[in-house]
C-alpha cells in the first residue's frame, strides 16, 4: 500500500501562485510514476500532469501547459505541482496519485493510490 497526502492548497487571488505537495508513505515511492488530478464542482474528475519514476518525462493537460510545473524528490518521497498565473477555472479539489508502472499516464484508471485532495481556490 502508499499513503499520499496532499498539502498547499488555499485561497489565491487571479494571477497568484500556489506550490502543492504530495508526501508518500508505505511502498517504495521511487518505483512509481505520478500524477495530479483535479475536480471542479460539479465536473467530472480530469487530468492536470504526470510524471515519471525518474522524473526525466513530464505531460501535462492543455490547459495548465506553460503555468504549472511538476516535480518529484525521490528522496524526500514527495511530488509537487509549482502553479502559476492561477485562474478561477483553476479552481478545484486536487488529487495527487501514483501507479505501478514508471512511465507517465493520462487515464485515471492507471492509477492505483490516491490521496484525499487539497482545496484550490482562485478568485477574480
Amino acid at each position: 500500500q502508499v499513503q499520499l497526502v496532499e498539502s498547499g492548497g488555499g485561497l489565491v487571488q487571479a494571477g497568484g501562485s500556489l506550490r502543492l505537495s504530495c508526501a508518500a508513505s508505505g511502498r517504495t515511492f521511487s518505483n512509481k510514476a505520478m500524477g495530479w488530478f483535479r475536480q471542479a464542482p460539479g465536473k467530472e474528475r480530469e487530468f492536470v500532469a504526470a510524471i515519471s519514476r525518474s522524473g526525466g518525462s513530464t505531460l501535462y493537460a492543455d490547459s495548465v501547459k506553460g503555468r504549472f510545473t511538476i516535480s518529484r524528490d525521490n528522496a524526500k518521497d514527495t511530488m509537487y505541482l509549482q502553479m502559476n498565473n492561477l485562474k478561477p477555472e483553476d479552481t478545484a479539489i486536487y488529487y495527487c496519485a501514483a501507479r505501478e508502472a514508471v512511465t507517465v499516464a493520462i487515464s485515471q484508471i492507471a492509477y492505483t493510490y490516491w490521496g484525499q485532495g487539497t482545496q484550490v481556490s482562485v478568485s477574480s
